[in-house]
């Protein structure tokens, strides 16, 4: 038995539960339950309709990719691939990239290193986009994170050390540049990978249609997050506040499978810097998680049962 992989499973599970448990205290379940069926639920469905958009834009995105390499899958299929990536990494963080690939091995005849290799092309583009959208929100909430950063530390230190990362991260970066062997001469390939990766997408043939729904995808994620504020009556979020907290979700779910725990916990901090209420904002963390837990698990499902019998003639 692998303990490294082992653990990799458990303790992810491990720190979920404690946040749960850490979330619960925070708000009483009998509260919290009133919530839910108290929630405008109008909302939440508009939400799900954008996160469903996002996902069949990832779908068709991807043809994008495999097309340069020889292939065309069924819409239908790739919709179905991703759908079960999405629920397996649920269980598994980043096995659902594996599980798309190996869909499409088996029912469209695509070989697994191409495929997962396109996957890696993408999660390229969503890291790219994800920076994108904390940049923007640096930009728009400059003010109000630098006043937030000042009341709680001194400026002249802040800027000490912003001096001292910035130093060491150029003299690594010379260092990185200069290897031949070693660790360093593996982070030296692996960012000429990342960096060979993103520049590939600009040479593709279909590249400002690969572009256009790598933007609409983030932008279905923010508007899943900003429409289901409004299902939790009294809770007014303005914009720099759904920027902060859909940043803070979305290193929930990296963090943690699917974000089970962390979700609620990160949203609820990232709103209280906007002065909202414990209770409200942990109610909506776990409003938003759960809507799009269940999305996740009732489509992931489906997708499970319908790709042997829509692929039966393979």
């Amino acid at each position: 038995m692998d303990i490294k992989k082992v653990l990799k499973t458990i303790l992810p599970l491990v720190l979920g539960g404690f946040l749960v448990w850490y979330s619960l205290s925070k708000i009483s379940l009998e509260i919290l339950i009133g919530y839910f069926k108290e929630a405008n639920y109008s909302w939440i469905f508009l939400g799900l309709f954008f996160g469903i958009l996002s996902h069949l834009s990832r779908a068709y995105r991807w043809k994008f990719m495999l097309e340069p390499i020889g292939f065309k899958p069924k819409f239908t299929n790739s919709v179905l691939a991703v759908l079960v990536g999405y629920l397996v990494n649920l269980a598994l963080p980043r096995a659902g990239e594996i599980s798309r690939a190996t869909v499409m091995a088996n029912y469209e005849k695509i070989p697994f290193e191409k495929g997962f290799g396109t996957i890696v092309a993408e999660r390229l583009a969503d890291l790219v986009m994800m920076l994108l959208i904390i940049a923007i929100t640096l930009f728009v909430q400059f003010d109000f994170i630098y006043q937030l950063l000042t009341k709680n530390f001194d400026p002249i230190k802040i800027l000490i050390g912003i001096t001292i990362l910035a130093t060491l991260i150029f003299v690594f970066i010379r260092f990185v540049k200069k290897a031949k062997t070693g660790f360093l001469l593996k982070i030296k390939t692996f960012v000429s990978g990342l960096v060979e990766g993103l520049t590939s997408i600009f040479k593709m043939k279909n590249k400002w249609a690969f572009i256009f729904h790598t933007v609409f995808i983030w932008a279905m994620y923010v508007a899943m997050f900003w429409a289901t504020i409004p299902a939790i009556n009294g809770l007014n979020v303005p914009f720099g506040g759904i920027l902060i907290g859909f940043i803070a979700g979305g290193f929930a779910i990296a963090a943690t499978n699917g974000g089970i725990g962390l979700y609620p916990v990160a949203v609820a901090g990232a709103l209280a810097l906007f002065n909202i209420p414990t209770e409200p904002a942990t109610a909506f963390g776990w409003i938003m998680w759960t809507a799009q837990t269940a999305m996740i698990i009732i489509f992931g499902g489906l997708a499970f049962l319908i790709l042997p019998l829509y692929n039966k003639s393979k």
